[in-house]
């Protein structure tokens, strides 16, 4: 490392090729610690792990490859047939594991709790997992019960993380499963510029790429990672106790952020503040020490650590004005960034220096990106606009043992086509416009499918017809629902109310006993509390060929329903009481 002019860096020194000559996390991973060992070399922080709280460098890669080791004598292959199951909370252990797994060209599945029951099954055996590593001994018991029921037949060994009563042991003997503890076993690319100094904190799931991706940039600079306490309540505490520099963040909790000036008075004057500092934001002047820091902004900036340089926001749409307030108000860089899982996180990034939003960046260097045309919803090529394809590196090869699905997705020359409709502006950036399909994510990153949840709300008494709705700026779901003219009046008539089938749809309620209802079918059908409307609109008119709601074949024509009730939904979230 050299010293110019009083500032350290790494020019002309074996670290400037760091990124260029490795081809993989794990040798990344290799060359990082050779480099940092004579540096402080801290690496993963948790104040609240039942282990060690502090991993250096050497210590990580060396755990990595006792873990990785001792699942080759389990019995594992090193081989990317072999995939190992992850069923844990954000952790150092975690990120132990996953590098256990490249050390020995291993398979990582995530596997997390909002998945459900159902999917936590299917995926272990649809890969085939025979070892999942777990955190808590409730969840290895979860898998036990699995095993027992003969849900999951291949499961054959479960590693813990924390501690566990011998009990487990024998309750996993019992069904032919081995428990172990994860010290037996052990026993046994180029957009944000991280550096050595960099302290990412954790608490988006791991289980998602995107988290995953934006930590391993962060340790192949050898920054070091620490991870919240598992209470996202108390993300505020962890954030001031670690005081990162890089914020990885769904829109969903910058919105929150954003909401925190509840009063008319205090909102009016955070945004003036911002609007005036906004000005030197748009020139490149990031900083947190000018007069409006110091009288507005402060308590913001200490809430979050004080030492915040770089928040990267993805998984969904953020509000074009939220991130102009934040770029101000905490006074560093905010990046956008646009991809899916099939693409490994990402293939759009927003680039320093760019202070506009409404954009989610350019290509990455990795890919290409292209845009197809979708006649049906009037989107060409030739206007630039259509649907998103990317083709690269970063592309996935396919879905595991789904040849129908795949060739949906990726198409004869190894274009994936995201589902998303994307339009090119002027500056080369591009900006995401609708979805070619019906599926789509919430402010938090859940995707949603208003179709399944229809079709489950469609068995409630006195609705003939419905219709989902969601944003991606908002973080819940809302509804429109057509009562039956016919079945409605005597259901109404079981819950004590009656009138004309007109003077019930004002009736609220009515209203709150069909949204109760719908909660009931919703929450007996394991829909997850995002899933569930949070607000109904009582329609009187049913949808219908004639006036342009419905298809020839009778299917709902969803650009027409969310403008033909775009005022209603807007009032639904207006007044929507959580």
């Amino acid at each position: 490392m050299l010293q110019l002019e009083g500032v350290w860096t790494y020019k002309n020194t074996p670290l400037q090729y760091l990124i260029y000559d490795i081809m993989t996390v794990e040798e990344s991973i290799a060359q990082t610690s050779l480099f940092f060992i004579f540096y402080t070399g801290i690496f993963l922080v948790s104040k609240y792990t039942q282990l060690l709280p502090i991993h250096f460098h050497f210590q990580v890669t060396t755990r990595a490859e006792y873990l990785g080791s001792g699942l080759l004598s389990q019995g594992c292959t090193p081989s990317p047939d072999q995939f190992i199951g992850v069923f844990a909370q954000n952790r150092p252990e975690w990120i132990i594991s996953e590098l256990a797994c490249y050390t020995y060209s291993m398979v990582v599945v995530p596997l997390y709790d909002t998945l459900g029951p159902d999917a936590i099954r299917y995926i272990i055996n649809t890969a085939d997992i025979v070892t999942v590593i777990c955190d808590k001994p409730e969840k290895a018991q979860v898998l036990l019960g699995n095993v027992e029921r003969q849900e999951t037949p291949g499961l054959k060994r479960i590693i813990l993380m924390d501690p566990f009563e011998p009990a487990l042991l024998e309750e996993g003997a019992g069904c032919g499963v081995i428990v172990q503890s994860m010290q037996d076993v052990e026993v046994g690319r180029k957009v944000i510029f991280p550096n050595q100094d960099d302290v990412l904190i954790s608490f988006l799931p791991l289980a998602h790429m995107f988290e995953r991706l934006i930590q391993s940039v962060v340790y192949c600079h050898g920054g070091r990672i620490g991870f919240f306490q598992g209470d996202i309540r108390l993300l505020s505490d962890d954030m001031k106790a670690l005081r990162p520099t890089i914020f990885p963040v769904v829109p969903r909790l910058l919105n929150r952020m954003y909401d925190k000036a509840n009063t008319p008075l205090k909102r009016w004057l955070l945004n003036f503040a911002a609007k005036r500092k906004g000005a030197e934001v748009s020139r490149g002047v990031i900083r947190m020490d000018s007069l409006w820091d110091k009288i507005f902004f402060s308590k913001i900036q200490a809430s979050l650590g004080g030492r915040l340089r770089m928040i990267v926001t993805g998984a969904a749409p953020a509000s074009p004005t939220v991130l102009g307030f934040l770029r101000a108000a905490l006074g560093c860089q905010v990046y956008e960034a646009y991809g899916q899982t099939e693409c490994t996180a990402g293939c759009t990034f927003t680039t320093p220096g760019d202070w506009t939003s409404g954009h989610v960046g350019a290509p990455l260097p990795c890919n290409l990106i292209k845009l197809v045309d979708v006649a049906e919803k009037n989107y060409f090529a030739r206007k630039g606009e259509g649907e998103v394809c990317v083709k690269g590196p970063n592309v996935f090869k396919g879905y595991l043992k789904d040849p129908e699905r795949t060739a949906e997705t990726l198409d004869t020359d190894g274009w994936l086509h995201t589902g998303d409709i994307g339009k090119w502006l002027p500056n080369g950036t591009l900006k995401i416009i609708d979805r070619k399909k019906h599926i789509f994510k919430l402010a938090q990153g859940e995707y949603i499918s208003p179709e399944k949840i229809e079709n489950i709300y469609i068995r409630c008494e006195p609705v003939t017809q419905l219709y989902v709705h969601g944003d991606s700026l908002q973080s819940c779901l809302v509804a429109i629902v057509v009562p039956d003219p016919e079945t409605m009046p005597a259901w109404a008539l079981k819950k004590g109310m009656e009138g004309s089938y007109r003077d019930l749809c004002k009736n609220t309620v009515l209203k709150k006993a069909i949204m109760e209802d719908l909660q009931r079918l919703g929450k007996a059908s394991g829909l997850h509390s995002f899933e569930q409307v949070k607000n109904i609109h009582i329609h009187n008119e049913q949808f219908s060929i004639q006036n342009g709601l419905l298809t020839p074949t009778l299917k709902a024509k969803r650009p027409e329903l969310r403008e033909f009730f775009k005022e209603k939904i807007e009032d639904l979230y207006e007044n929507i009481s959580m």
